[in-house]
């Protein structure tokens, strides 16, 4: 019986080598998946944000998610590029953009303003992400006259109701925001936040993305919550098209149906399934922003 441990012991040592040498293969591949992005950066203030500019047409500004950057901003868009002109910028603490000492939604709304100004563009689509939903909501209320629409994917839903409590942290814990960390993470994806595990490969490197998680889950998420009263979700008066899947685990269908109303002119398409990245909905996804598009136009 002595033997078990120590086999035991030995295997898990062998697991966790194996796993630290695959982690730091897939994040050396992660730096040059980056390259091929050839991304923009520019000082907005005492900012520095990094950018993808591409496409013509009228813009469409891509928000992304918690645990992204100018990549994944790009990818949730790239069908758009065919047809528009796609801004994705990195948030706060991600990927090459700064962490100013004010670093919540209102002043990335402002530095968004401040960047699409740079690019001489007057106004653009909103197109979010998960996380990048609060920020979103945060310019369409700040800067109605620069929106033309709101899109949002799988995000966090305004509240219904003040809310009595709330939680001050929603997001991984800083323990896990590593490279190592949330690549050991990532075999528990699919049951704890509906994404496959192969998503890490789009995350790495949590390294370059950390600052940003970090003020998602403490400053950024919660914030529809804590600053209830200044998100009043009945002044927007742009369209709103909202997709959901009801199996997604981060983003609960339960609460974007309650608060849904809060928005005056809203379209919902909601999927059986899909998890959080609406995985296997392109298709419906592309119809229903051809519909919205063609409807905000008239």
């Amino acid at each position: 019986m002595i033997f078990i441990p120590v086999f035991s012991a030995i295997g898990l040592g062998l697991f966790f080598l194996i796993a630290d040498g695959l982690c730091s293969g897939a994040v050396k591949k992660s730096y040059k998946r980056l390259e091929t992005y050839h991304h923009k950066e520019i000082q907005l203030g005492s900012v520095n944000v990094s950018y993808i500019d591409r496409g013509k047409g009228e813009a469409v500004l891509s928000i992304h998610g918690i645990c992204g950057g100018y990549d994944q901003g790009f990818d949730t868009a790239g069908p758009l590029a065919r047809a528009y002109r796609v801004i994705a910028p990195s948030r706060f603490g991600y990927l090459g953009s700064g962490m100013p000492g004010d670093s919540g939604p209102g002043e990335q709304a402002k530095v968004f303003a401040e960047l699409l100004d740079a690019l001489d563009i007057d106004k653009a689509w909103l197109l979010a992400a998960s996380a990048g939903g609060t920020v979103a909501i945060r310019f369409a209320l700040d800067y109605p006259d620069r929106v033309k629409g709101l899109i949002l994917y799988s995000t966090a839903a305004p509240l219904a109701e003040k809310p009595k409590n709330y939680a001050k942290y929603v997001g991984p814990p800083a323990f896990l925001c590593t490279n190592y960390g949330m690549w050991l993470a990532s075999l528990f994806f699919k049951q704890t936040m509906s994404i496959k595990r192969e998503t890490i490969y789009t995350m790495l490197p949590i390294s370059d993305r950390r600052d940003g998680i970090i003020n998602d889950a403490s400053v950024t998420n919660p914030d529809m919550a804590r600053n209830f009263d200044e998100y009043p979700i009945e002044d927007i008066q742009v369209p709103v098209i909202v997709f959901q899947a009801k199996n997604d685990k981060m983003a609960k269908y339960k609460s974007i149906v309650k608060s849904l109303h809060r928005f005056k002119d809203h379209t919902f398409i909601v999927f059986d399934t899909g998890g959080h990245m609406l995985d296997g909905r392109g298709r419906e996804i592309d119809e229903g922003l051809s519909a919205f598009f063609s409807r905000a136009d008239e």
